[in-house]
């Protein structure tokens, strides 16, 4: 079973930086898909980031590639997310998430089986 906790959450003021982690528990395997997702009132959880276990990333194109960046430390088995020059929009709580066994990432949040709980996000100016 594998399991996931985020943190790095909080409050912001537009402008600041955050990086958000997600310590995993549990064997992923070798051919697996890390995600970032966030997801705000009244809308459907979105992708933020996505990086497969052999380090190739995928942002989509809502993501602003400037200022969003994942990477994955395996000897800390942790999954980061880096948010730059923070803007009110990129408020949300942030989920990470894990697809096993795959081959190639999918940035459809009904393709994750695995979930943590999220860390909530909130940007100010």
């Amino acid at each position: 079973l594998v399991q996931l906790v985020e943190s790095g959450g909080g409050s912001a003021q537009v402008g600041e930086s955050l990086r958000l982690s997600c310590v995993v528990s549990g064997d992923i395997g070798d051919e697996a898909c890390m995600g970032w997702f966030r997801q705000v009132p009244g809308k459907e959880r979105e992708a933020v980031a996505i990086i497969h276990t052999d380090g190739e990333t995928t942002y989509p194109d809502s993501t602003d590639k400037g200022r969003f960046t994942i990477s994955q430390d395996n000897s800390k088995n942790t999954l980061y997310l880096q948010i730059n020059s923070l803007k009110p929009e990129d408020t949300g709580m942030y989920y990470c998430a894990a697809d096993l066994e795959v081959w190639v990432c999918y940035v459809e949040s009904a393709e994750y089986k695995y979930w943590g709980q999220g860390t909530q996000v909130t940007v100010s100016s």
